[in-house]
């Protein structure tokens, strides 16, 4: 009798210190998380974070889509990354995949911090208003932080891009305009963001100082160099990327390298640097620091895979 009452009694105590030591655990969980969320950054978009710290943001196209060079992607020293659907297949379901894979959680708890260290864009294939608004749609429903939209030859379709990437505005809005085309079903965008207030965070930038979205428009014909002004000028453009080779074909040279195209360059380089609207364009090796002292703040360093 006494042994099974001296028995209870160390069961007893035993799970007394379980329970106390659960709450220690519990405890220093909790100020390990405020922790983690104090050291959250209010920016999650890392390449609008450093446009507004007035630093350039550098990155690549990626064209592979495995889940071997998301994880490698997502371990590189880069701040972005472009994947283009537009030369490779424009697969909904593979890009899911792909930015699940780009996924850090040791990052993340390392960190502190939701904002990825590489930025995933999206490239879609859509040129000027065909397919602009689906294909927009379904990128960003998937947690990309913006979308590369080629061959923009005008204001009006420029509109039309950072239309597609906005949802309407509540009422009252001060930035209502331009309306937002957007239809709302984030549900897989917020779970890949780590955040409840999606709809509040997904807006453009610069046109919502808080957006964490970013509209990149790419000229790369003669046609949207004599508009660039009007183009950069539509509220919500976040990045004008300038194609090379496609301006380089569409004035008919076989080079990029052509004196007459880099003239072209130039001159829609000092239109983004008039607006204060970040320039972008594709780097090599030799070409990088040159583009940089030029003023470009977006540039890509090559491709992963071609």
């Amino acid at each position: 009798m006494l042994q099974a009452q001296s028995a209870r009694s160390i069961q007893t105590t035993q799970r007394a210190r379980w329970a106390q030591r659960s709450l220690w655990a519990l405890a220093a969980l909790t100020l390990a998380c405020d922790s983690a969320l104090a050291q959250t950054p209010d920016r999650l978009n890392k390449a609008i974070e450093l446009f507004e710290a007035g630093q350039p943001a550098v990155g690549l196209l990626a064209f592979d889509y495995s889940l071997n060079n998301a994880r490698s992607l997502a371990r590189s020293d880069l701040d972005f990354i472009i994947i283009d659907m537009e030369h490779a297949p424009y697969d909904v379901e593979r890009l899911r995949q792909f930015l699940l894979g780009m996924t850090d959680k040791r990052a993340i708890l390392e960190t502190g911090s939701l904002q990825p260290s590489v930025v995933p864009f999206v490239r879609i294939p859509a040129i000027g208003q065909e397919n602009l608004l689906s294909m927009t749609k379904q990128v960003l429903d998937v947690g990309a932080f913006g979308v590369m939209f080629p061959s923009i030859n005008s204001a009006a379709e420029a509109e039309k891009a950072v239309r597609a990437m906005r949802y309407p505005q509540l009422l009252g809005a001060e930035d209502s305009e331009p309306k937002g085309l957007r239809g709302r079903n984030p549900s897989n965008a917020r779970w890949y963001w780590g955040i409840e207030d999606y709809h509040a965070r997904a807006d453009v930038w610069p046109l919502d100082p808080r957006g964490e979205l970013l509209a990149i428009i790419q000229i790369e014909t003669l046609e949207a160099v004599e508009a660039a002004d009007a183009i950069m000028s539509v509220p919500g453009v976040g990045a004008i990327f300038i194609g090379p080779l496609d301006l380089a074909t569409d004035m008919g040279y076989a080079s990029a390298s052509a004196p007459e195209v880099e003239a072209q360059i130039q001159k829609v380089l000092a239109a983004c640097l008039a607006h204060d609207v970040p320039c972008a364009i594709t780097t090599n090796a030799e070409s990088i620091e040159r583009r940089l002292q030029q003023g470009f703040r977006l540039v890509t360093r090559g491709v992963d895979a071609n």
